[in-house]
């Protein structure tokens, strides 16, 4: 049986819970947020959460014996089981609480890899990482000698698939890749990639910030090692993220940093780690941004993440629509139904930073660069893209808008 598909989003319903987008820019126009893949905006709930702790509840964790420290311990703990449950865990101690996702990749590299690869071991990645998934593997490579491989892109943004089997060997220790990338916005077959992984020993490591803020995540049945992603892209405060591990390999990682919290006991000659997660959770961790996650968590909870995948793939198509009706203007990467609700594009004759100053002058928010990702620049053949990228919040009328704002750029470069 087919299941029902979810009710349509109304983002009108939902952006009174959101103060910032209501906000006019320097030019008296009306804010138009569409840099959802740097960040996210917040809702009250999230905001209100955290004062609420700053105000009634906060103390440090794991180590007070009163009363404040223990609500302000079970609020936090709390956090970290609905994380587990958000991308369907199995255990709240397979959950680490980091800084974001980019400290969550580090983790890996530096507890995971410098214990057991050696030189010679091969990791997979692919062309299109941002950088965050590209130099702490090279780090690694430097420390340990280890090879780095890339998965090639066709031209279409998609990945060259035919050549996985020639890139797998029973060298390669590790596949790390985007569920969703950062700047073409593809939803990457991790239902091929991590099987053809698995059928030579790899582990797998997936850098989720640009997909479990949109669509179900279930790390059980993906079958992954590794996941990593952000709170500040989730309506989320920036300062925490998340790294999911299998209890079984956590347990055999040594830990990233040394310090408090992360022993269970410490001796002049030497110490022993505490047990998983704590041993990776050195020092005073994220309290408050950890349960400001939890808050953003209740609130993509309520709303659907099935409605909110639903509503972006509207915007994504209209966006491809309109922009791609733009004489000069060139959309990147594959077709609405193989992406993510991202869309960069370039303008012929215009810079990307142009483009997006120009935007801005609209009042409407953008990024404009390489995105983290200059090696996927390099192979496109260009140094710089603008990109839109949507979230629940926005509307169809903020892509017309967009769209609107893109073609009077050019009639303004044109003039000169």
């Amino acid at each position: 049986m087919i299941a029902d598909a979810p009710p349509p989003l109304d983002p009108a319903a939902l952006r009174d819970d959101f103060p910032i987008l209501h906000a006019r820019t320097p030019s008296g126009a009306p804010l138009v947020y569409l840099d959802n893949a740097a960040t996210t905006q917040h809702p009250r709930q999230v905001i209100h959460a955290m004062v609420e702790v700053y105000e009634r509840h906060y103390a440090n964790v794991h180590r007070g014996i009163h009363w404040l420290s223990d609500q302000s311990t079970d609020l936090f703990e709390e956090a970290r089981r609905k994380v587990c449950r958000f991308i369907h865990a199995r255990d709240p101690e397979e959950i680490v609480f980091t800084r974001g996702t980019t400290e969550s990749i580090n983790l890996v590299a530096r507890s995971w890899g410098d214990a057991f690869l050696a030189p010679g071991d091969e990791v997979l990645l692919t062309e299109a990482e941002h950088h965050s998934n590209i130099v702490p593997w090279q780090q690694l490579a430097a420390r340990r000698g280890i090879v780095l491989r890339f998965l090639p892109l066709r031209d279409d943004g998609l990945l060259h698939l035919d050549a996985l089997p020639s890139l797998l060997s029973q060298r390669t220790r590790l596949v790390a890749l985007a569920a969703t990338t950062n700047v073409l916005g593809t939803t990457q077959p991790l239902r091929t990639i991590i099987p053809a992984a698995r059928a030579v020993g790899a582990r797998v490591l997936i850098d989720a910030a640009q997909s479990v803020p949109h669509t179900v995540t279930d790390v059980q049945a993906l079958d992954a090692d590794f996941l990593a992603f952000s709170g500040h892209k989730m309506l989320g405060p920036s300062g925490v993220g998340v790294l999911y591990g299998k209890r079984e390999i956590l347990e055999e990682m040594p830990p990233f940093m040394g310090g408090g919290s992360m022993i269970r006991r410490v001796r002049l000659e030497a110490f022993e780690p505490a047990d998983v997660p704590a041993r990776f959770e050195a020092g005073t961790p994220p309290i408050v941004p950890a349960i400001g996650l939890g808050a953003a968590i209740d609130y993509l909870e309520r709303v659907g993440l099935d409605a909110i995948a639903q509503h972006e793939r509207l915007l994504l198509q209209r966006a491809h629509a309109v922009l791609g009706a733009i004489p000069g203007v060139r959309v990147l990467g594959p077709a609405p139904e193989h992406k993510g609700g991202i869309v960069s594009f370039v303008v012929e004759r215009m810079h990307a930073h142009d483009v997006a100053h120009l935007l801005d002058r609209r009042g409407i928010a953008v990024r404009a660069g390489h995105h983290c990702a200059m090696p996927l620049h390099k192979r496109l053949g260009i140094t710089a893209s603008t990109r839109a990228s949507f979230y629940l919040y926005n509307t169809l009328e903020e892509v017309e808008q967009l769209g609107r704002a893109v073609e009077e750029a050019q009639r303004l470069l044109r003039r000169k």
